[in-house]
């Protein structure tokens, strides 16, 4: 269990959680929590994904067809969707982290000029 505070946690712009979700599907499939916990471990609880963010998220990408589902059963065992990447999702996972890695850097001159 992480000791950051709310305070330090840093909400995500959509553009980004879409991105952050992709990047978790891409080992394989996952339902909506693990996803959550998958990003929050993976920031060292810096990034907080809350429920209202998540499943919207998670209907824009099928929407868009970046990802589908399966239903399952989770380890409590209830029922659960699945969410996985579909081969248009990995194509634009590559497109947003090529986004995110331009914007970083620009950002970067700005806060840091030669």
């Amino acid at each position: 269990m992480s000791t950051r505070s709310a305070r330090e946690r840093i909400e995500l712009l959509q553009g980004t959680l879409d991105m952050l979700i992709l990047r978790t599907l891409l080992p394989g499939p996952a339902h909506g929590h693990t996803i959550a916990k998958a990003i929050e471990r993976s920031s060292d609880d810096v990034l907080q994904v809350e429920q209202g963010s998540l499943y919207p998220a998670l209907h824009r990408l099928i929407k868009r067809g970046w990802i589908t589902f399966d239903h399952g059963t989770s380890e409590n065992n209830r029922r659960a969707k699945f969410y996985r990447l579909t081969p248009k999702g990995r194509k634009q996972l590559d497109v947003e982290t090529s986004k995110w890695d331009k914007l970083a850097r620009a950002i970067a001159r700005v806060l840091k000029p030669a």
